[in-house]
């Protein structure tokens, strides 16, 4: 096989010849097969195999003991705060919590800024009582 393919490394080795994917509906498989005599497949990007080896590295969350030494031993402990030595939560990247605006809440109280009555505020405390 090499000499008819002097270019191509994926096409020398015997374990590239035929792979089969599993998970296909009825007839895939023999399309697939004949698709695979006129060109094989490939083996994956090196980019692809980069990441499923970091993957495989990567220690599983909970496997490394809680009590282990710091990795980090020149960071404060309150390095992303907003008080205490180093880097605040801005310098640090942290976002600050967005908090969803309630239109309806927001109108309510234009409502009674604009027309100041008993019944606009005790609908707009019952309103803010609801838990929100």
């Amino acid at each position: 096989m090499a000499e008819q393919y002097p270019n191509r490394s994926d096409l020398r080795s015997p374990a590239t010849r035929q792979v089969r994917f599993t998970g296909q509906t009825y007839g895939q498989a023999s399309q697939q097969a004949a698709a695979q005599q006129a060109v094989p497949p490939g083996s994956a990007p090196a980019q692809v195999q980069a990441q499923q080896m970091a993957a495989q590295q990567a220690p599983r969350p909970g496997a490394r003991p809680l009590l282990r030494p710091t990795e980090r031993p020149t960071e404060p402990i309150t390095a992303g705060a907003d008080f205490g030595p180093g880097p605040n939560a801005q310098q640090a990247g942290i976002l600050p919590r967005q908090l969803p605006v309630d239109d309806t809440m927001e109108q309510l109280r234009a409502l009674y800024l604009a027309f100041p009555n008993e019944d606009l505020a005790d609908m707009l405390s019952k309103y803010e009582m609801r838990g929100y």
